[in-house]
């Protein structure tokens, strides 16, 4: 796994927190949400980003472990296309940051970020597949069934899942085996029928169909927020923070997945393909349920600014400490693609 990197000149000190000192720490924790994405907080995102990236084509080789046979080069490429993609990185870099509010920065937080990422990027190999949203771009390149093939793209998918399990297992991601045992079992319900498979399905049942508001919010709660609330809990669970700590990086990953789900509608009405690396305007094509449909886009960007005030009310208690994920919440709820 990748060491730690200096965020020094970013405005972050060596842990990688916001410090008093920087110029932009105050602007960040004062400004409206529209503010809140500086220049500092790009770079540290990306700087995640990119180790997060690292990881995974460690992780992603021909090299194979105790019990397997041979690691197929056809099916490596296309896990490798599906995952080593780009992309914001998002859930793996709520592990990190809600781990690291707690105090915990080492490179096994590193590696269940990792296995939450192997999680998403599958579900999005599956998502573009012509029986679900049938799309031939991802972040501006072709979708895995594009690039190799249909039953290619499933087993991509169905290997990038059973490898998430295998990777949270292993020893670094903590000592304890029982809080291995704790984050595996919650991962798996975040992934599966009760969390993001079982929202999928929702989805798919909810086009061409009326949905009431609180049907719409159930169904995404599941399909997009139940692995976002698994980053920002799992974070702290993994720095052995109190229960209720758990609880309250929990409600703020409920309030991140909402945010993030509305943003992600508003940008498929408004946005460009161009902007988004993959085709627009495609919810209300398939006729699929979405607030932005129901309520309109006024409505959906001052519930946007709402979540973004509470997202920040919730972390106050935490002080300067929470001032990075304060601005990711800001990040949400303005990103542009």
């Amino acid at each position: 796994m990748t060491k730690q990197y200096n965020f020094l000149n970013s405005g972050l000190d060596d842990t990688g927190n916001w410090f008093q000192g920087n110029p932009n720490f105050e602007k960040i924790l004062s400004s409206g949400p529209e503010h809140r994405v500086t220049l500092d907080l790009k770079k540290h995102l990306a700087a995640q980003a990119s180790r997060i990236e690292t990881d995974l084509d460690r992780i992603l080789t021909d090299t194979t472990l105790a019990q397997e046979t041979v690691r197929p080069p056809r099916l490596l490429a296309a896990m490798r296309h599906g995952a080593l993609n780009g992309g914001k990185r998002l859930r793996p870099i709520l592990v990190l940051e809600c781990a690291r509010l707690f105090g915990r920065t080492d490179e096994g937080v590193q590696q269940a970020a990792c296995a939450l990422e192997l999680i998403h990027c599958y579900s999005l190999v599956h998502d573009d597949l012509p029986a679900m949203d049938d799309d031939d771009l991802r972040r501006g390149q072709p979708t895995v069934h594009k690039a190799f093939d249909e039953a290619t793209g499933i087993l991509a998918g169905d290997a990038l899942l059973t490898l998430a399990f295998d990777i949270i297992a292993e020893d670094p991601v903590h000592s304890d085996p029982a809080v291995r045992l704790r984050l595996s079992r919650e991962l798996s319900r975040a992934a599966g029928i009760g969390g993001m498979a079982g929202g999928q399905m929702l989805d798919l049942l909810s086009e061409h169909r009326d949905r009431t508001e609180e049907e719409i919010r159930q169904l995404q709660s599941m399909k997009t927020g139940a692995l976002l609330r698994y980053a920002c809990r799992s974070g702290a669970i993994l720095a052995n923070a109190g229960e209720d700590d758990v609880d309250r990086l929990t409600r703020f990953g409920e309030i991140v997945g909402l945010a993030f789900q509305l943003a992600d509608d508003l940008l498929d009405v408004e946005a460009s393909a161009e902007d988004m690396g993959k085709a627009t305007g495609k919810d209300a094509e398939a006729g699929k349920a979405t607030l932005v449909g129901l309520w309109g886009v006024e409505k959906t960007r001052n519930e946007l600014e709402r979540l973004s005030r509470d997202a920040e009310m919730l972390l106050g208690t935490y002080g300067s400490s929470a001032a990075t994920l304060t601005a990711i919440a800001g990040f949400i709820v303005n990103r542009s693609n």
